[in-house]
């Protein structure tokens, strides 16, 4: 119960910052920023708080841990990907050029 509460005060400040955001639309586009990321940090706190909140943190938690494991590719190995792929694309683009034509030839000849 106090989960649920905590999580319908955080919409309520959500909605509450934006509608703020909107009203206050003469006043400096940057304390209106300032004043909706202050909310959101204020939501993310009161969050935190939560079964669900603990439960996203940890999964963030354990996605920068599989995140540091993995091997990036090189410059040289992202260049050679990228080259292969492109050439790929190249050759399946005239191969569907020439199966288009043929389709086309064969059409005409039989509409004839």
């Amino acid at each position: 119960m106090a989960d649920q509460l905590k999580i319908l005060a955080s919409i309520a400040l959500v909605v509450g910052a934006i509608g703020a955001f909107y009203y206050f639309g003469d006043q400096s586009t940057l304390l209106r920023v300032i004043g909706l990321l202050v909310a959101m940090g204020i939501v993310t706190a009161i969050m935190l708080q939560t079964a669900k909140g603990r439960t996203a943190w940890a999964f963030v938690q354990d996605a920068q841990v599989e995140l540091r494991k993995v091997v990036w590719p090189t410059r040289k190995e992202t260049g050679q990907t990228t080259l292969i792929v492109m050439a790929m694309v190249i050759v399946i683009a005239i191969f569907l050029w020439m199966l288009d034509s043929l389709l086309i030839w064969a059409v005409r000849s039989l509409t004839r």
